[in-house]
């Protein structure tokens, strides 16, 4: 179940896949997921679940953690 969110940016999918020159449609391909939902969870409009994001940073080649950004900044 897709979880909606308001303006504030809970994931970092754009930034990533915009650091290791993919796109959108070649995530949904891999993923067999629609392109549209790929693309609401690259706008932060809705959250891919945390399984989607484990399998999404296996993808990726990367730490889960690099798909989040941070709720709490450091003192």
């Amino acid at each position: 179940m897709p979880i909606y969110m308001d303006s504030k940016a809970i994931n970092r999918l754009k930034v990533v896949l915009a650091e290791k020159g993919k796109t959108n449609k070649w995530l949904a391909e891999r993923l067999k997921n629609n392109e549209t939902t790929v693309s609401r969870w690259c706008t932060n409009e809705v959250q891919p679940s945390l399984e989607k994001l484990i399998t999404i940073s296996k993808i990726l080649d990367i730490d889960v953690r690099e798909l989040v950004n941070p709720t709490k900044t450091a003192k």
